[in-house]
């Protein structure tokens, strides 16, 4: 029947391609910065532990300020968090790029994470609420794709930048930030999908009610490893070790995190249409598998085409991990609870990943070598692994069985949805998990 083909292809919202969009514009300017990032904050006459400081700090602010971005997602909605916090990273980026001090530069950084806590959690709590529930995996890697592909220019455009002055491409990043937060809120003014439903008050979810799926704990144990991976030690690490263990210099260190970006935005939207269809569990664990090997050999390479092949299989592993992974929290959540607190631990768990990997990390390098640093971000994913081994898969059949009714109802917060057997609800598992 027509009717039953146009209701089994349901449509992406405009509203997702403005956020891929304005993704792609903030991932050009991030990718602009991130090559030259370490070498900026050496050029203080600093060690590798407080060149990695600079990239913890921006993480440990992004961890305190979460619970509040999700407050405020919930206070004034995604839309206006989401403009805001751009705003702020412009601000603070834009500043980092006329530090005079180490401690300067510190700080500016510090400041520019609390904008971007603010951008990341309404930018997918946005996601959460206005994609239908089967296509969460394809919205999460078009959306993850738009900023990858982002990422492939923008470290070349940034060590070209570089040559002009190693301040010029911070100063680039802010202005293609302004450009980003006037696109979303050109496009977004009017829309009548991303605006707040005030028509009737929509019960939060908890940490600790979304704690009961263990398919949440798995997401948390990923997002942990891949904040440690791809937030951390990619952005401290790789740069150095192009410069001092392959003798390369800043475009070399470029080219490296493009090859990475290729790599990951080459299977995302695959990776997002088949967690979307054969399951969200096999994707994550092909991600986490893949991003442990590739990450290990990272740091035993010992020639250029070496490094840029395992660049590459660790960006092929982290396009098939993050889709799965962010549509396992958004099947936790579910469409009729706020999940401001839940999108935000989830958040903070990364972001402890970013802030303790780079450090860890560094006094590896600085102590023992280069292979025990990657050596031990690879682990991380290996561990990971083991949670996703045992959680079940959280596939909704239909938009009406996600996991976070199940679990909500155990404590009264929903009071809508199927009745599902308890044992189902908190392990947060579909009645067909296989369809």
């Amino acid at each position: 029947m027509p009717g039953n083909d146009v209701r089994s292809k349901p449509r992406l919202p405009g509203e997702v391609w403005v956020l891929v969009v304005a993704s792609f514009i903030i991932a050009i300017g991030f990718g602009i910065v991130a090559p030259v990032l370490p070498a900026y904050a050496k050029g203080f006459d600093v060690g590798t532990f407080a060149v990695s400081a600079v990239v913890s700090a921006f993480a440990l602010v992004r961890l305190l300020f979460a619970p509040v971005s999700g407050r405020l997602v919930s206070r004034f909605g995604e839309t206006r968090t989401y403009i805001v916090g751009i705003l702020i990273v412009a601000l603070g980026t834009g500043a980092c790029g006329f530090a005079t001090a180490y401690w300067q530069l510190i700080v500016f950084r510090s400041f520019a994470g609390v904008g971007s806590t603010m951008f990341t959690v309404a930018a997918v709590g946005l996601l959460i609420r206005i994609t239908p529930p089967p296509m969460r995996g394809r919205a999460s890697g078009l959306w993850a794709t738009g900023f990858l592909l982002g990422n492939i220019a923008g470290p070349i455009v940034g060590a070209a930048l570089a040559e002009i002055s190693i301040r010029v491409p911070f100063v680039t990043y802010a202005a293609a930030l302004v450009l980003a937060a006037l696109v979303v809120w050109w496009f977004l003014r009017r829309s009548t999908l991303t605006a707040l439903d005030t028509s009737a008050p929509q019960a939060a979810l908890s940490v600790t009610q979304a704690l009961g799926s263990p398919a949440y704990r798995a997401a948390l144990a990923s997002g942990f490893a891949n904040g440690w991976a791809v937030f951390g030690v990619r952005i401290s690490l790789v740069p150095l070790f192009v410069v001092e263990a392959l003798r390369g210099g800043p475009a070399l260190a470029g080219l490296s995190l493009s090859v990475f970006a290729l790599g990951n935005a080459a299977v995302l939207m695959i990776s997002g249409k088949l967690s979307d269809s054969i399951g969200r569990k096999p994707m994550a664990m092909s991600g986490l598998a893949v991003s442990a090997v590739g990450t290990i050999w990272l740091g035993f390479t010992t020639d250029v085409p070496m490094f840029m092949a395992a660049s590459l299989v660790a960006g092929i592993g982290a396009g098939l991990l993050n889709p799965p992974q962010n549509a396992v929290v958004a099947d936790v959540i579910g469409a009729r609870a706020k999940g401001g607190p839940v999108l935000a631990a989830f958040q903070m768990v990364a972001d402890c990943g970013a802030i303790i990997g780079p450090l860890l990390a560094g006094v590896l390098v600085d102590h023992v070598s280069y292979s025990a640093a990657f050596t031990l971000t690879g682990a991380m994913m290996v561990l990971a692994l083991v949670f996703w081994a045992v959680a079940p898969e959280t596939l909704p059949k239909e938009p009406s069985s996600h996991v976070a009714e199940g679990v909500a109802s155990e404590s009264g917060c929903l009071d809508e949805g199927p009745e599902v057997p308890t044992g189902e609800r908190l392990a947060g598992r579909p009645r067909q998990p296989d369809a």
